[in-house]
């Protein structure tokens, strides 16, 4: 059972990773600046001079003034984000609507949003608290020129937010920020990979019945775990702890998580801490899991490939960044053990083989623009570029899917000018791949009438 803490801390942290984190803490600070300028606290500050001539005389006026801008200032918020939920829902159908929520969450649009948010409450309370005596004092009279100050921001933030909104749902900028975050997080595990105790080696999945194991307490996508923290644990207990799941997977309530090689079960710290160590999150982010990006990418190929869509520069792009995203990825071979000090095995979890990795991204592409001769020769282009940074197990792979590709180019049955086009492309280039010199005859035993 989840103590108070634990799901005090999980809401915390499920609440900072929603749209309305930054939005709130805006609000609340431009919130204390309202309360300093409307309690008489404020109204004891020693101000200088000159800036009496800047009061206003009568007490009508700054309402009158307030009770404007704060008609404004909610107009401009109902505008700016009803068009902008338009410009992003039309993205949405050209994109992968997993992105629209990456758009809209993303964190210069939460600023503006706690902006418009936090400049409504400031004027709101200035409103809602009377001014005493027949004219405003200085301090109040500073306070509605500051209201005015900060609509003023607003109004610029306004053409920023319109101006950044217009340029986020393109699709270069897009497939940008798609590249650049899985860019990052294979950068970050890169680095990871170089602290003691990071290692790769041969595992077999050989589990005993008898070993216990440790169920999930709630659903989610598991994002990432701190395996250095549940190493931590393991050398403690002197146990090694297997994951049964792959990172970036959704697991249900109840689901095994951790198998632990021990005669018996942990006690409640050790299964408690075990899964604290697990970070979970809404949906599919780049930023932590290079697999989501790639993954990101080949589904706006796939959009763009589409009937409603039929964008195939479009998906040519995606090959493009997922060909650089591949090649970093054959630099180095991902952990999939944490080891104490001595070499002992203590953490043991899953990672995506590299065919595995291939053939979930190339073969959407392949099926859904088989009858694009430019996707076809873009995929084996993309092919013979990986050949040239694999090693020879990874050869293999990328052979085979370069054989699927030219049977799929082959099969079209092309016009003589097309196989000729086509026949010139297929081994030319750097390459480390065993390509036919000409397109072959398709074969007709595949019962078609």
């Amino acid at each position: 059972m989840t103590s108070p803490l634990h799901w005090l801390i999980d809401r915390v942290l499920s609440f900072r990773q929603s749209i309305a984190f930054l939005p709130s803490l805006l609000a609340l600070l431009y919130l204390a600046l309202a309360l300093l300028a409307v309690l008489p606290l404020g109204e004891r500050l020693p101000l200088p001079g000159f800036l009496d001539g800047i009061r206003f005389t009568e007490i009508e006026t700054p309402r009158t003034l307030l009770s404007t801008l704060i008609a404004a200032m909610i107009s401009l918020a109902v505008f700016s984000f009803s068009m902008v939920m338009s410009v992003l829902t039309q993205a949405g159908g050209n994109f992968s609507h997993k992105l629209v929520f990456g758009l809209i969450s993303e964190r210069h649009h939460q600023r503006v949003l706690g902006h418009y948010l936090g400049t409504i409450l400031f004027i709101l309370m200035l409103l809602m608290v009377p001014v005493s005596g027949e004219a405003p004092s200085t301090w109040r009279s500073l306070s509605t020129y500051l209201g005015v100050a900060m609509v003023i921001q607003c109004l610029a933030l306004f053409v920023y937010f319109i101006h950044n909104a217009s340029q986020s749902v393109q699709i270069n900028a897009v497939n940008r920020s798609l590249h650049q975050a899985t860019c990052k997080s294979l950068a970050k595990l890169e680095a990871r990979q170089q602290r003691p105790g990071w290692c790769h080696r041969p595992t077999a999945r050989h589990m005993e019945p008898h070993w216990p194991r440790i169920k999930a307490r709630r659903s989610g996508y598991i994002q990432n775990a701190d395996i250095e923290a549940l190493g931590k644990l393991a050398i403690e207990a002197d146990v090694v702890v297997h994951l049964n799941f792959s990172f970036g997977d959704y697991t249900v309530e109840g689901f095994p998580l951790f198998t632990i090689e021990a005669m018996e079960a942990p006690d409640q710290r050790f299964t408690a801490s075990a899964l604290g160590t697990l970070a979970y999150v809404e949906g599919e982010v780049a930023e932590d899991l290079y697999l989501n990006g790639m993954t990101q990418l080949m589904e706006v190929a796939v959009k763009a490939l589409s009937p409603g869509i039929n964008d195939p520069g479009t998906a040519r792009l995606c090959l493009h960044q997922l060909t650089e995203l591949l090649c970093r990825r054959l630099e180095f071979h991902p952990c999939n053990t944490f080891t104490d000090p001595q070499g002992k095995r203590r953490v043991i979890w899953q990672t995506e083989r590299f065919d595995s990795l291939l053939y979930r991204l190339v073969n959407p592409i392949l099926h859904y623009g088989k009858d694009d001769v430019s996707i076809g020769l873009a995929l084996l282009k993309a092919l013979k570029t990986l050949s040239l940074f694999a090693e020879e197990t990874e050869l293999g792979a990328i052979q085979r899917h370069a054989e699927r590709v030219i049977a799929s180019l082959a099969e079209r049955d092309t016009h003589a000018l097309d196989r000729q086009f086509i026949g010139e492309r297929l081994a030319s280039g750097e390459h480390r791949l065993t390509l036919p010199a000409e397109l072959p005859t398709p074969s007709r035993s595949s019962g078609r009438p």
